[in-house]
């Protein structure tokens, strides 16, 4: 098994990170260090608090929990602390915007509680639209049988002719 010093290690690590968001394997490539080292790796330094968003991925392909720490971190930070932050991480401010939008509406307004009569008034609504399906799939296979049946009595007057009865 093969030892990397401990400075290859954290450029290896800084190379995965933004704002340069190398991939994996292309790392791999680059540098003769297996994928699988480089993985176990990536998982430490997240695992250590580092800030590890994604195998290459840009800012909008980020997971929904990098993306809130992304902001949890920014919370704090005046505009131009933010914009130095965004210029190191490869992404935007106006992304950090919008995914602080997007959780302060993550939970949005809970739903009204129900009463027990409004809960059996659409208990008995859904038993209602259950029996008018059941009645509707019969009349549709009663009326394909008389279809079939009037299709039957076409063709037999075809092969066999007419018969008028006395």
């Amino acid at each position: 098994m093969k030892r990397y010093s401990a400075e290859t290690r954290e450029w290896a690590i800084k190379q995965m990170m933004p704002p340069f968001n190398r991939a994996v394997i292309e790392l791999s490539g680059a540098t003769g260090i297996t994928t699988v080292t480089l993985r176990s790796w990536r998982q430490s330094a997240r695992q250590a608090g580092e800030f590890m968003p994604g195998n290459g991925k840009t800012g909008d392909r980020w997971s929904s929990a990098d993306k809130f720490r992304a902001v949890l971190e920014t919370a704090s930070l005046s505009e131009i602390e933010t914009s130095q932050y965004c210029r190191s991480k490869g992404i935007y401010p106006e992304q950090i915007r919008q995914w602080r939008e997007a959780c302060e509406q993550a939970n949005g307004a809970p739903e009204p509680k129900l009463t027990a009569a409004q809960r059996n008034e659409a208990k008995a609504a859904q038993k209602r639209i259950r029996e008018l399906e059941r009645q509707l799939k019969r009349a549709d296979a009663a009326r394909a049988e008389a279809a079939a049946l009037l299709n039957l009595r076409k063709k037999a007057d075809a092969i066999w002719g007419k018969e008028e009865e006395d």
